[in-house]
């Protein structure tokens, strides 16, 4: 596949891309020129549903779009940095209708192309793909010169993101699997490039990349937002390497976790806290990422109910959970129910951050090894672990 038999196809394309480009170059997401590249190699169209929904990640309204009834709209959408809901309910529920949990997409240009930097895949390396979605990512890797082999759990994802490589004339092995266990069969690789969240780093990722190779992936823990991770293999069991930035994507499959508070909310244990909830969940990316380094199991969720911030929690094993609501008085107010008091222990973790210095995201980072996942302060050494509560001070009165 050419460019000018794009062209020749549909004479605004080429337009279409590099206006989409510039605008990705404006907002910091793209400087690579041989990513720019791509952008033309493997246009995003040739990728999108005829019918979908359109979520800008910026500016822009949620809306249906639909190349048969609005032609127009749909080719805006599709150079827009935008991500566009390919399935929903698992491919129960119509993507188009923006009602459902969206569990595919064709991912917005901006998330794309700064993973794709990330991974600065060379000519001839091999790279493995985890989520094929539409293909459009395995047609970038492609025209990057890598050897792609990407991973779809889904058989209808990928068996239309087969048909769609095939008509683009792009060459990739689609394997329909489970995306946690890579493709031992077709390793080492020189680069994992995961489209899709986990909650930690699958081991045989790690197992299956070559010495110095490169690990991107999005990371989203049970508490607080996504991390864009950049591990290198150690070439000792170990991946190695620094959080990079925001990153919030749909989670693979086998990591999806829900937050779930019971409907009865009695017997729980009523206490307060002059700590208020909201710092908690919006300080800083650093102050989560730290959280979700020392309480791996902890998941946390707000919402405002009835005009009060409330910050939810609860651990994956389903045996504890606090509920925090903001008050206007000197204390909020705070139920904790099971064997771990899991409020105390975000609290104590966040305050830890604080005691530190309240360092940014950029200075911490993760290793994935057989054991599982650790994050770390300012150098992989310095591993963060879990620290029980103390008594907190109160400021004294009078």
């Amino acid at each position: 596949m050419t460019s000018s038999t794009v062209e020749a196809a549909e004479p605004e394309v080429a337009a279409r891309i590099d206006a989409l480009a510039d605008g990705l170059q404006a907002q910091g997401w793209l400087s690579s020129s041989r990513v720019r590249a791509t952008l033309h190699a493997a246009p995003r169209h040739l990728f999108a549903p005829r019918r979908g929904w359109c979520a800008p990640d910026g500016p822009g309204s949620r809306r249906t779009i639909d190349r048969d009834t609005d032609a127009a709209g749909w080719w805006e959408a599709v150079y827009s940095d935008a991500s566009i809901v390919t399935q929903a309910a698992d491919g129960a529920a119509d993507p188009a209708a923006g009602k459902d949990e969206a569990t595919s997409s064709l991912s917005s240009p901006g998330a794309v192309v700064a993973f794709l930097e990330l991974l600065d895949a060379l000519p001839g390396e091999r790279v493995l793909e985890i989520g094929t979605g539409t293909g459009w990512t395995a047609a970038l890797l492609t025209a990057l010169g890598a050897e792609v082999t990407t991973v779809e759990i889904d058989p209808a994802l990928a068996s239309g993101a087969r048909e769609r490589l095939a008509r683009a004339g792009v060459e990739a092995a689609v394997i329909t699997g489970e995306g946690a266990d890579g493709a031992p069969e077709r390793a080492p690789f020189d680069g994992v490039h995961a489209t899709c969240a986990v909650n930690h780093v699958p081991y045989a990722w790690v197992e299956q990349t070559r010495p110095g190779g490169r690990i991107v992936a999005p990371w989203v823990p049970e508490f607080g937002d996504g991390h864009k991770l950049l591990l290198t293999a150690t070439g000792d069991g170990r991946a190695i390497g620094p959080l990079s930035g925001t990153a919030n994507y749909m989670l693979l499959r086998a990591h999806r976790t829900r937050l779930r508070l019971p409907d009865d909310l009695g017997g729980a244990t009523e206490t307060g806290t002059r700590l208020d909830p909201r710092r908690v969940v919006s300080d800083s990316y650093g102050a989560d990422a730290a959280i979700a380094g020392m309480l791996p199991d902890v998941q946390g969720g707000s919402r405002t109910r009835g005009g009060a911030f409330e910050l939810r929690l609860a651990d994956v094993a389903a045996t504890s959970w606090a509920l925090v609501r903001r008050t206007s008085g000197p204390e909020h107010h705070v139920l904790q129910a099971g064997p771990r008091r899991l409020w105390d222990e975000v609290a104590h973790a966040y305050l830890r951050w604080v005691s530190w210095g309240r360092p940014a995201r950029s200075r911490f980072g993760v290793t994935a090894d057989q054991q599982g996942q650790v994050l770390w302060l300012d150098t992989p050494t310095n591993i963060i672990t879990p620290e029980p509560p103390r008594p907190c001070r109160e400021p004294s009165q009078g």
